[in-house]
C-alpha cells in the first residue's frame, strides 16, 4: 500500500509540474493579449478623435453649403430679375416690329399717293391742252374768260404757275397719328368710312390686315355683315383668334354692350401673365393680340391654340380670370408686394400675385425654393379657389424632395395658415372623395375628339355659347372637372370690400328670418 500511495505521489507530482507549465504558459497569453488590449484601446481613442475632427469637417461643410445655397438663391433672384429685364426687352422688339409694320404701311399709303399724284399730274396736263384749245378757239373773249377762273377758283393760278400741287400738302405733313380720320363713337359702326374703319383696325391691333381691308371694306355696314369666312378670304385674316378678336368687337358694336373688359388691351394681358406666373407665354399671346376681353370669352380651344397644354396652366388661368370677373375686371386688383396686413385673409390671398407667393415662401423660411414658382402659373387664385392644389401640389412644384419630411410638414402648416380652416377642411373633404383625381404637374389638356353625330350640335350651337367657355361669365359658381359648385364666400375671388357688402347684404336677411321664427 505504501509503493502503491508512493507511486500516486509521483503521478501527483507530474501532474503539478505539468499544470504549473500549462500556468505558466496561459500567464504568458494574457500578458500578450493585455498588451494587445492596449494597443486596441489606444487606436480606438485615435479613431473617436479623428471621427470628432470629421464632424467638425462635416458641420463646417454644412455651414459652407447652407451659405453656398444662399448664394445660389440670390443668383436666381438675379437670374429672375435679368429675365423679367429679358422679357422688357422682347416686349421692345415687339414694339419695334409693331413699328416696322407701321412703317411698311405709311410706305404704302406713300406709294398709294405717288400713284395718285401721278394721276393728277396727267390730268392736269389734260386740262392744259384742253385750255391752250380754248384759249385758241376764245382768243377774242380772253379777258372775260380770265375775270371768269379767278372768280370761280382763286387758287387757280398756282397749278398754271407751276406752285405748289394740291397732293403734296397731305402727304407731307400727314403723320402717323394723323393717318386716319377719328372715329366718332356716336355715328352707329354701320355708318362708318373706309378710312374710319382702317384707323379703328389699326388702333385695335390688327394694322397688318389694313391694307387689304383698304380694298374690300366700303363701310361699317360690310363689315357687321361679313362671316369668319370672309374675314379670312378677304382679308387674309388666317389666325382664328384674330378672327374671334374681331368679331368679338363687331358683335359689342352690334348690342351695344359696354364691358369693362374691353378696356385691357393686349399690352396689359401681357403684365397680367407676368402676374399670374406664366411669362412663358406671353409671345404667343402677344401675336394673337389677345386683350382683356378675348381674356373673358376664353375656350380651351383657344388656349390649346396658344400652345398650352399643361392642365395646371389652364386651372391657373380659369381661376385668374375668375378673380377678374370678381373684382369687374379691375386692372389693378392683383397684389404684387406685401401690405400691412400681419395675417391675411383667404380674400385678400385670392388676389395675390406670383411674386406675393414667392414673398410669402421667403416669410415662413423657404426663400432657398421660391425661385422656382416662376412659371409654374401659381397665384392666389390657383391656391384658394382650386380644391386640388394642396400643399403636396405647392411642395412638388417647389421641388422639394420626399425625404425632407420635415420641410414638407413645415409647409403643410404654413399653408394651412394661410388658406384658412374652412379652404383647408373643403381640400381635405374633396380630396377625400370618390373618384378624386389628384393634382399632378405633368398632365396635359387634350382637345376633345369629335364624332360624326357632335358636327350637328355644333351648327346648332351660338356663337355666344358660354358652355364652352374656360371661366363662365357667371361667377358665382366654379366648374370643377365637370361638377358645379359653390365656393364659400371666402373662396369666390371677391376683394375684401366687396366680402363685407356681401356680409353686411346676408345679415338683414338672417335677422328678418329669425324675427319671423319668433312671430
Amino acid at each position: 500500500r505504501l509503493s502503491r500511495l508512493e507511486g500516486h505521489k509521483e503521478s501527483l507530482i507530474l501532474q503539478v509540474s505539468v499544470l504549473t507549465d500549462q500556468v505558466e504558459a496561459q500567464g504568458v497569453k494574457i500578458s500578450d493579449l493585455e498588451t494587445s488590449l492596449v494597443e486596441h484601446q489606444r487606436k480606438l481613442n485615435s479613431t473617436e478623435e479623428m471621427l470628432q475632427q470629421e464632424l467638425l469637417h462635416r458641420t463646417s461643410l454644412e455651414n459652407q453649403k447652407l451659405s453656398l445655397m444662399g448664394e445660389v438663391s440670390y443668383l436666381k433672384l438675379k437670374l429672375a430679375d435679368m429675365e423679367g429685364k429679358q422679357g422688357n426687352g422682347t416686349e421692345r422688339q415687339h414694339k419695334a416690329e409693331g413699328l416696322l409694320k407701321e412703317l411698311r404701311i405709311l410706305k404704302d399709303k406713300v406709294e398709294h399717293l405717288e400713284n395718285q399724284k401721278l394721276q393728277y399730274e396727267k390730268k392736269l396736263k389734260a386740262t392744259k391742252v384742253k385750255k391752250k384749245k380754248k384759249e385758241n378757239n376764245l382768243s377774242g373773249s380772253f379777258s372775260f374768260g380770265h375775270s371768269w377762273l379767278q372768280a370761280a377758283d382763286p387758287d387757280g393760278g398756282q397749278f398754271r404757275r407751276g406752285g405748289l400741287r394740291a397732293t403734296a400738302g397731305p402727304r407731307l405733313t400727314r403723320t402717323p397719328e394723323q393717318s386716319f380720320p377719328k372715329c366718332d363713337m356716336n355715328i352707329p359702326f354701320s355708318q362708318w368710312t373706309k378710312e374710319q374703319i382702317c384707323g379703328w383696325l389699326e388702333d385695335y391691333g390688327l394694322g397688318q390686315y389694313v391694307s387689304l381691308s383698304r380694298q374690300w371694306v366700303e363701310n361699317g355696314q360690310m363689315l357687321l355683315s361679313a362671316t369668319p369666312q370672309d374675314f379670312e378670304k378677304e382679308m387674309g385674316m388666317k389666325n382664328p383668334l384674330h378672327r374671334k378678336k374681331l368679331q368679338l368687337a363687331l358683335r359689342a358694336f352690334t348690342t351695344k354692350t359696354v364691358e369693362k373688359s374691353a378696356e385691357l388691351d393686349h399690352i396689359w394681358v401681357t403684365r397680367w401673365l407676368d402676374d399670374i406666373g406664366l411669362p412663358q407665354y406671353k409671345d404667343q399671346f402677344h401675336e394673337a393680340r389677345v386683350d382683356g376681353r378675348m381674356i373673358q370669352y376664353l375656350t380651351v380651344n383657344d388656349l390649346l391654340t396658344l400652345k398650352v397644354t399643361s392642365q395646371l396652366h389652364h386651372l391657373s388661368i380659369k381661376c385668374a380670370i375668375h378673380v377678374l370677373h370678381a373684382n369687374k375686371f379691375n386692372p389693378h386688383c392683383l397684389r404684387r408686394r406685401p401690405g400691412e396686413e400681419k395675417q391675411p385673409t383667404p380674400s385678400e390671398v385670392v388676389q395675390w400675385s406670383n411674386h406675393r407667393v414667392m414673398e410669402w415662401l421667403r416669410a415662413v423660411d423657404l426663400a432657398e425654393y421660391a425661385p422656382n414658382l416662376r412659371g409654374s402659373g401659381v397665384h392666389g387664385g390657383l391656391i384658394i379657389l382650386e380644391p386640388r392644389f394642396s400643399s403636396e401640389t405647392l411642395a412638388l412644384l417647389l421641388n422639394i424632395p420626399p425625404q425632407k419630411t420635415l420641410l414638407r410638414r413645415h409647409l403643410a402648416t404654413a399653408f394651412s395658415s394661410l388658406v384658412g380652416p374652412q379652404a383647408t377642411q373643403e381640400k381635405r373633404e374633396y380630396g377625400n372623395a370618390t373618384g378624386h383625381i389628384p393634382l399632378t404637374t405633368t398632365a396635359k389638356v387634350k382637345p376633345k375628339k369629335l364624332g360624326f353625330t357632335q358636327f350637328s350640335h355644333l351648327r346648332k350651337r351660338k356663337p355666344d355659347d358660354s358652355a364652352d367657355y374656360i371661366c363662365p361669365i357667371d361667377t358665382g359658381a366654379l366648374t370643377v372637372n365637370g361638377i358645379s359648385r359653390l365656393p364659400s364666400a371666402a373662396l369666390r375671388g371677391l376683394s375684401p370690400s366687396l366680402v363685407r357688402q356681401a356680409e353686411k347684404q346676408e345679415q338683414p336677411g338672417i335677422k328678418a328670418e329669425t324675427n319671423g321664427h319668433k312671430q
